[in-house]
């Protein structure tokens, strides 16, 4: 998955990602994925339910993070590099990987999200990470709730 030695190119592919996540749209579904989508069964999530905003979202998050995952999966981008400044794609993984199964069916896409997989399961730095990702995820939706959010 990785290069040992990050480069300038790495530096100038991360910053243009990160100038990527700053349009407006997709700032908004990252707010909406990270703080106010918390799915508990694979009903909850918007890409098998009827077209509407979630679905758009969930889309565009998914999208973005599996494009810039890809860098890392076919060796164009530093991992290391990457994850120092991608920790939202872990909490999107987080999110996504227990219905991972459900999603490659339903969509009929066995490689759905296969380069955040891919990018997550070959780093001992991500799968570490993951486990702190999880118990922030259980307190977001623990507060989005007690403020009246539903969170299915």
């Amino acid at each position: 998955m990785d290069r040992s030695v990050p480069t300038y190119e790495d530096a100038q592919l991360i910053l243009k990602l990160y100038e990527l996540r700053r349009d407006e749209k997709l700032r908004a579904a990252r707010e909406w994925f990270v703080q106010r989508f918390f799915p508990s069964k694979p009903e909850d999530l918007p890409t098998t339910a009827a077209a509407g905003q979630d679905n758009v979202f969930f889309r565009m998050v998914t999208s973005y993070w599996e494009m810039a995952a890809s860098f890392v999966a076919r060796g164009v981008l530093n991992g290391d590099l990457f994850l120092d400044s991608s920790g939202e794609m872990l909490v999107v993984w987080t999110k996504v990987e227990p219905f991972i199964a459900h999603l490659r069916l339903t969509m009929n896409n066995p490689g759905f999200l296969s380069s955040m997989e891919k990018v997550v399961e070959s780093s001992p730095r991500a799968r570490e990470r993951i486990g702190a990702v999880r118990k922030r995820i259980t307190q977001m939706r623990e507060r989005y709730a007690a403020a009246g959010g539903k969170t299915s």
